[in-house]
This record gives structure tokens, C-alpha cells and sequence, in this order.
């Protein structure tokens, strides 16, 4: 039967892709790691993973087996957390996952408001991609994700929040702002800026330009909304940011102007999860609430 760190490590490899970034993430020397994942496939009599030139790939048994060992660490967290329930010493933390489209401008004030409901609670935040957060979720490594929606996973409580609309920016001297009207067509040809290809906004960005006739700068990926305004501003693409961080001190729309054609209603659903058998699901039902809050008080403005 395999270990429980057996089983992180498998995880861990499987998240990441790489031995290197999971033997450092995991506190072991690269040959250490490869010799336990050796025990761990003899023990099983099947190969987990294949060499690939980005990394380390799960093979079709490894794919078959990860969910189960994301269950079997989420479970172990949740033990660890029903001990501290009975000997009373409830968790002192919450580790939450969030995009770095939602957190730097609406998790602030979520924060003060629940440091002023539970002074002695700390909210540990780890900004990431969506798909991987939801990973580390099931495997127990965070307590909640908030993440644009869909969130998928086995085991998952996924709570809707809100739905937020996406303006399109551009530079103020931009052809598109001296047109008395713009259509779909005015975007034909036209070039938008992206993140990371996991994000949910790239793959929802495609879709925006299959619509348009326009297309993603394919050797520039941005790591934040702020990087996107700045390169918009510049001069080099369009963007399109989210409704609550042009509305935000932590964001805005310095430099750039909205240019966005007639009856424009893309938005994005903000959603949080947690385990379905996390200890302190109503904890974490509460922390939802105060984001919805946060978020609709925000979009009314």
C-alpha cells in the first residue's frame, strides 16, 4: 500500500510536470524524489508518468489514478482538521487559491472584513492558474478557490458568486476612438493582449475574437491585469479587462479608454469551492459571502 508521502509526491509531479520544481516544492533532493517514484510504480506494476520533452506526462494509468490520490490527501487533510475540531483547537488559517484576475482588487477589502469578524483568523493567499488551484484543492495543499467559472472537480462544493462584465481598452489615440460607431466588424484585423493559455480569460478571450475577426499576439503572455493595461497603453494590442478592476484603486483604466462595439455583453461568472467534506464548510460558505458582497457592493458603484 503506498504511503501518504508517496502519494503527495504523485501528486505533486503530476501538478507541476517537472521532478525538479516538485523535488524542491516537496523538500527533496531530484534523485531522491525519482528513486521513491520508482518504489511507488514497482509497488503498483505500472508506470505513472513518461518522459516528454516539457517534463514529466502521466501515462493513461497515471491519469486513472491521480483524482484518487487527490482524494485520498484531501481526505487526510480533513482528518487533520476534525482533530483540531475535537481537541479544540480550531485552524487558525485558510488557504486560498485565486486568480490573478480577481485577487489584487477585490480581496482586499474581503480581508479587512474578516479580520473584523475573526481577529485571530489568517487568510493565506497564493495567486495561481485556475485548473492547477483546483488540482491543489482535491489534494487537500488549499481550503478554497475563487476562480472565473466553470471549476470542476470530484468532491468539490463550487458556490456561484457573481457575474462580472468585460470591457474592451484601448490606447487613447487609437483609431478605433475617432469612429462615431463601433460594430464587430471595427475589430477585424485588430490585435488582443492574453495571459497565460490556462487562464480562463485566454480561452475565453478566443472566443471574443472568433467573433471579431481579430486575433491574440501570439509571443507576448501577460502575468497580471496590470501588465496587460500597461502593454494596452502602450500601444502594442487591445485588452480586455474585467468591470470591478476598472472600477478599482488597485486597477483603472489609466492610459487606456474603453472602445467597445454597440450591445457589448460579454461578462465572466466568478464562482468559490471547497471541499464537499471540508470540516469548515460553513466557514467557508461565510467567506464566499462576504466576496459576493464585497463584489456586488463594488459593480453597484
Amino acid at each position: 500500500m503506498p504511503s501518504i508521502r508517496q502519494f503527495e509526491m504523485f501528486a505533486k509531479i503530476a501538478e507541476t510536470g517537472s521532478m525538479g520544481e516538485a523535488a524542491l516544492a516537496l523538500g527533496l533532493t531530484q534523485p531522491a524524489l525519482s528513486q521513491q517514484l520508482r518504489s511507488l510504480e514497482d509497488a503498483l506494476g505500472l508506470k505513472l508518468f513518461e518522459r516528454v520533452p516539457k517534463g514529466m506526462q502521466l501515462t493513461p494509468g497515471g491519469r486513472e489514478l491521480i483524482q484518487s490520490a487527490r482524494s485520498v490527501l484531501g481526505a487526510v487533510r480533513d482528518f487533520g482538521e476534525v482533530a483540531d475540531r475535537v481537541a479544540s483547537r480550531p485552524a487558525g488559517t485558510i488557504r486560498f487559491g485565486v486568480t490573478p484576475t480577481i485577487g489584487p482588487y477585490l480581496m482586499p477589502q474581503v480581508i479587512k472584513e474578516l479580520h473584523r469578524r475573526y481577529p485571530a483568523l489568517r487568510l493565506y493567499i497564493r495567486e495561481g492558474i485556475p485548473s492547477v488551484q483546483q488540482g491543489e484543492l482535491a489534494a487537500g495543499e488549499l481550503d478554497m478557490v475563487l476562480s472565473p467559472m466553470p471549476i470542476a472537480g470530484r468532491g468539490l462544493h463550487i458556490e456561484p458568486l457573481f457575474r462580472e462584465p468585460l470591457r474592451i481598452v484601448a490606447p487613447p489615440d487609437d483609431p478605433l476612438l475617432t469612429l462615431d460607431r463601433l460594430t464587430r466588424r471595427s475589430f477585424g484585423g485588430r490585435t488582443f493582449l492574453t495571459l497565460d493559455h490556462r487562464h480562463h480569460y485566454h480561452r475565453q478571450l478566443e472566443g471574443v475574437c472568433a467573433q471579431f475577426g481579430a486575433t491574440i499576439l501570439a509571443d507576448y503572455e501577460g502575468t497580471s491585469l496590470d501588465a496587460l493595461r500597461q502593454m494596452a497603453a502602450s500601444g502594442v494590442g487591445l485588452a480586455m479587462l474585467p468591470e470591478i478592476y476598472v472600477r478599482s484603486n488597485a486597477g483603472g483604466i489609466d492610459g487606456v479608454r474603453i472602445a467597445e462595439p454597440g450591445n457589448w455583453t460579454e461578462y465572466r461568472s466568478v464562482g468559490a469551492a471547497w471541499r464537499s467534506s471540508a470540516v469548515f464548510a460553513k466557514l467557508y460558505q461565510e467567506v464566499a459571502d462576504i466576496v459576493s458582497e464585497e463584489a456586488r457592493r463594488l459593480l453597484a458603484n
